[in-house]
């Protein structure tokens, strides 16, 4: 089978006295690696794109990670310079094509910044600044310019039994990194928790009763999927959920014409 495509969340940025809309190489690079699928960047124009005709001509969707956080008033919060920064382009784009996308039974995998918009986008909130919380780890990178050193796996968290993911990783514990300052809080309606970490924190959510995959991850499995059994195996799971997807697609269209 050829490649299938998979619709890929962007970032707005500003350099180069231009404004970009980018994703990340490693993301790319483990979708195209890690999922064997093609990955399409979605610029952010938020009502303006037509999410329906675009999720008829993939057959996933990837959130990625991000500095920026999500909008805290998406879930009756107030926005605070220390809370930033935002970006509320791509706030309006993800938010929409995640709630199509789980509607439509389109695969979906929602990674750091992604899990957060999932969990918000099905009306749930964020914790913010949780080292600052009593009993909570700190799950911040470590300050170092290597970034091989700041996304070291160090991390348990621990798999719930009988989970889309226990599925994959086997129930108990599995390794991860932790490169992030907000959780999940209230867990969004449809969600289902799949895997904490040792203080509680929500490390994995899954869409209950989705029509397909459809899960978030607070951990970066994109940085290592070419050398962690762990990393490789989520891509894997969603590559294998995107190929279904497709044979499915085209099954469909046969049948009709």
């Amino acid at each position: 089978m050829h490649q299938p495509l998979v619709a890929v969340s962007s970032d707005v940025k500003q350099f180069e006295n231009y404004t970009w809309h980018a994703a990340p190489q490693q993301y790319l690079e483990a979708a195209i690696s890690g999922a064997g699928v093609l990955p399409v960047l979605v610029p952010n124009f938020g009502d303006r794109l037509d999410l329906d005709e675009l999720l008829s001509s993939v057959d996933g969707v990837m959130l990625t990670g991000s500095k920026s956080n999500v909008d805290p008033r998406l879930y009756g919060e107030e926005a605070t310079e220390a809370n930033g920064p935002y970006d509320f382009a791509r706030d309006s784009t993800t938010m929409p094509l995640i709630r199509k996308a789980i509607e439509r039974g389109v695969p979906l995998l929602a990674i750091c910044r992604g899990i957060q918009e999932l969990n918000v986008a099905l009306g749930g909130s964020l914790a913010t600044e949780i080292q600052d919380r009593e009993g909570i780890a700190d799950h911040r990178a470590p300050v170092s310019d290597n970034q091989d050193e700041r996304f070291a796996i160090h991390q348990v968290a621990t798999i719930k039994p009988g989970s889309c993911l226990a599925g994959v990783f086997g129930p108990g514990d599995i390794m991860v990194n932790s490169v992030h300052r907000q959780a999940v809080e209230r867990l969004g309606s449809k969600l289902q928790v799949e895997a904490v970490a040792p203080d509680g924190t929500v490390e994995a959510v899954s869409v209950r009763d989705s029509r397909a995959f459809a899960v978030g991850v607070q951990w970066h499995p994109e940085y290592w999927v070419k050398s962690d059994d762990v990393s490789q195996r989520i891509f894997k799971a969603f590559g294998d959920a995107v190929r279904a997807h497709a044979v499915a697609r085209q099954a469909a269209r046969t049948a009709a014409e």
